[in-house]
């Protein structure tokens, strides 16, 4: 089991809970979108299953441990790519490394000697397509680029849990398809779990194997729906992907 929830509960002040009595599960190495209206909790979710909220009630875990604080073998992948504009791509890439050699693989204990984490950096930018262009500034690059860089960053921590919060919204269409394809590999490849959230129908069905549908709060009880054939070759392009995508509009007119 990689993340459990059970009866979670979770607010903001003064205001109805966002999740009430939750109850969820996925599996090591399921894809999973996670797919709303705005304001429907799907940040808030992820945001709780990266460790940077906590549950006001009930059980959060992950590989069977509860989660007081960010987990070391989590990777967070944001909009915005949070990149720092006055470092390159390669000083933006090592970031995570940086910060781990200095708080140590757990998160809370040093290195004995000090020293760094071996670099597994430059694979990951050669593989991203970034190598020729580690001496770029952030102002300098595209969002695509922009974005790889960040999954870079994420990538060379070795993690076993990839946390996304819409990517890949602010993208062109090519670059998001192709995006969307290179993460689809990554996940195979490194044998990734993935929680994603996105506002789009679309996305969802490309993206994740099982899609996790909230609606209005309070979200009481997971809505489920099943997308086995996500990550086929032509699955966009498929009678069933279209069937899909207004089975999950209807749905979210109604939640």
């Amino acid at each position: 089991m990689m993340i459990t929830l059970k009866d979670l509960t979770f607010s903001y002040s003064h205001s109805t809970p966002v999740l009430q009595n939750f109850n969820w599960q996925v599996q090591r190495g399921e894809r999973w979108a996670i797919l709303g209206a705005s304001g429907c909790g799907k940040s808030t979710l992820l945001y709780l299953l990266a460790g940077l909220r906590f549950p006001d009630a009930g059980e959060l875990l992950i590989n069977e441990e509860f989660l007081p604080r960010p987990r070391p073998q989590s990777g967070l992948i944001l909009q915005e790519y949070g990149l720092l504009p006055w470092a390159t791509v390669r000083e933006n890439a090592e970031l995570g490394e940086r910060i781990r050699s200095f708080y140590g693989a757990d998160g809370i204990h040093a290195p004995r000697d000090g020293s760094r984490v071996t670099s597994g950096l430059l694979p990951w930018l050669k593989r991203l397509g970034l190598d020729a262009l580690s001496d770029k500034y952030p102002s300098q690059l595209s969002g695509g680029q922009r974005q790889r860089t960040a999954i870079a960053r994420t990538l060379a921590l070795n993690p076993d849990l990839l946390l996304m919060d819409e990517p890949f919204s602010s993208l062109d269409a090519i670059t998001r398809a192709d995006l969307q394809n290179l993460t689809l590999e990554l996940c195979a490849e490194q044998n990734l779990t993935l929680v994603m959230v996105t506002h789009s129908i679309e996305e969802a069905a490309i993206m994740g194997e099982k899609i996790l549908l909230l609606g209005n709060p309070p979200n009481r009880f997971p809505q489920i729906i099943e997308n086995p054939n996500a990550g086929e070759t032509g699955y966009r392009d498929s009678r069933i992907y279209t069937e899909l995508c207004q089975n999950l509009r209807q749905r979210m007119e109604i939640a």
